[in-house]
This record gives structure tokens, sequence and C-alpha cells, in this order.
């Protein structure tokens, strides 16, 4: 008997029906959205930013081009939007973003019309110390006026919430890193990602839900702001964007604490460790800058 056949409480037959299933969206980051960004993951090192017409779009700010018009009434508990459309309809209340990799072709531009094709390339269930838990893989291509484009490979985890809050193993921040900054996190930063995205997830603005519900000891910093401030950082430190980058989420970051970046170059130059750590030393996300 398969594991999909006897994973309890998930309609794996059902959900793998959605392998394979496409969605086209076309969608613009517009001088306003770049501005709010441009605010939301603003810190004292941070790079200028030019956010008119026609400049180059920072890597990663691509997601905030594609926003989900969906009405109040489709949006489940959590502020998502209701499963069942596009991402297949599994019985776990916790969805998180918890991987990624993307790889880039020359540079998009703000205010440039983009397409979006998105693709369900698996749904693979698992049993990790969590408990049971389902990975939805999606790719994406999206492409520029111009013929510049992105493909990315996105990993979202479905959870049961626990009954409490159990931290995941702290997995412990850079050895001898390079550099090690510090980025102040509070409630308006989360809220101001959170509206520059158009992401009603509510883990990340409403602290009663976020403790009551979901079980979190305090509102939870985005996986992909954190990304988009190691983007950041790795071109900062290199001087030029890179061309490929991955990521992995292996710990909340929490808006009661700020948040470090820390980067090492790996010997050539080619390539870059990074992670964003808590001030306990442990890590929030690992993730690898490639320009070779």
């Amino acid at each position: 008997m398969s594991r999909v056949e006897t994973f309890p409480m998930v309609a794996m037959r059902e959900a793998e029906e959605w392998v394979g299933r496409t969605e086209e969206r076309w969608g613009c980051l517009t001088p306003e959205l770049a501005g709010m960004m441009s605010a939301a993951v603003s810190h004292p090192l941070s790079l200028r930013r030019d956010v008119r017409r026609g400049c180059l779009m920072p890597r990663l700010w691509h997601w905030a081009a594609f926003p989900e018009f969906v009405p109040l009434s489709q949006l489940a508990e959590d502020g998502h939007p209701k499963l069942g459309d596009f991402l297949p309809p599994l019985a776990f209340k916790r969805r998180m973003w918890a991987a990624g990799k993307l790889s880039f072709s020359g540079s998009l531009r703000i205010g440039e019309r983009l397409r979006r094709i998105s693709t369900i390339k698996s749904v693979t269930p698992k049993t990790g110390g969590t408990g049971d838990m389902v990975f939805v893989t999606v790719t994406h291509q999206i492409e520029g006026e111009t013929g510049c484009f992105v493909e990315e490979e996105q990993d979202i985890v479905y959870l049961h919430i626990p009954d409490e809050f159990k931290a995941p193993k702290r997995i412990p921040e850079l050895e001898t890193p390079d550099f090690d900054e510090t980025v102040p996190i509070n409630e308006a930063r989360l809220f101001r990602f959170s509206a520059a995205t158009y992401n009603a997830h509510r883990i990340h603005y409403d602290l009663p839900y976020a403790r009551e519900v979901e079980k979190y000891p305090a509102l939870v910093t985005h996986g992909p702001m954190q990304a988009i401030m190691l983007m950041e950082t790795a071109k900062r430190h290199v001087g030029e964007p890179p061309r490929r980058f991955r990521f992995r989420g292996v710990h909340p970051m929490f808006h009661s604490h700020d948040l470090r970046l820390q980067g090492r170059l790996a010997p050539g130059g080619k390539s870059m460790d990074l992670g964003t750590a808590a001030p306990e030393g442990y890590l929030g996300m690992q993730a690898t800058a490639e320009w070779d």
C-alpha cells in the first residue's frame, strides 16, 4: 500500500489531482507599490532605491506585483484565500511559505507589465517532529515586456495547529560571518510589509489571533521579508545582484526581537551563505546567493 493511500486525515488522492494545474496571471509593480515595499524593508544600512517607473526592480520585489483581489467572503479564518481554487484543499489549518529557489535572467523594471505562469509541480506528504504535513511545490515563470524573466520554485507547507507552541530545533547562527547587521523589527514594519504584498495572513498583524489560535508567542516576521532583506544585503556587499538565490525557513522569527542579517562569502566570491538570526544566536532563515 502506498504512502498516499495510508496518509491520515488528508484527501491525498483528490489533492494529487491538482498536480499539473496551471494558472496565468498578469501583474505590475507600480511606482506606488515599489514605494510601499521600499518603506517596509528599509533600515539604516539599506541601499538607496529609485522607485520611479522604468527603474530596475530590486530582486524578489515581484512578490508584490500579483496581489490576490479575493473578496472578504472568500478568505479563510487565517486571512489566506480559501483553498480549492488553484491550491489543493488539504485538511490542515496552517499554511506557510517554507522555502524557495529562484534564477534571474536580466532585470525586471518598475511599472512594466508582467506575466506569470504558475504550475503545481508536486503534492508530497511527510511526517516530522511536528507531526503530519504536506508540501505543495509550485513553479512560477515571470516574464517582463522586454524578455527578462524569473524562474521560481516555491514550497508551501501545510500543518496542523498545535495545542501549544513548540519551537523547532535551533540551528546555530553562521560561524565567522563577514557581516552581522541588525534590523529593527516591530508591529509597524510587519503591517507595512503585509500591506505592500496585500497579505492578510493574521499571524503577521493580529496578536490575539497569533497567540490564541495559532499558538505563537508573538507576531510572526514574514519569511518573504527576511528573504528580501538577505537578497539586498548580498547585493550591497558584493556590488551586484546574484543570478540565483535559494532560501529555507528553519525557525519562526517574531516581532518581539530585532532581526540580524548575516553573510559569509565563499572563497572566490561566487557564492554567499546567508541567514537571519535571533539575538539569542539561532537562525530563522538559511539562504544562499550565487553569482556564477
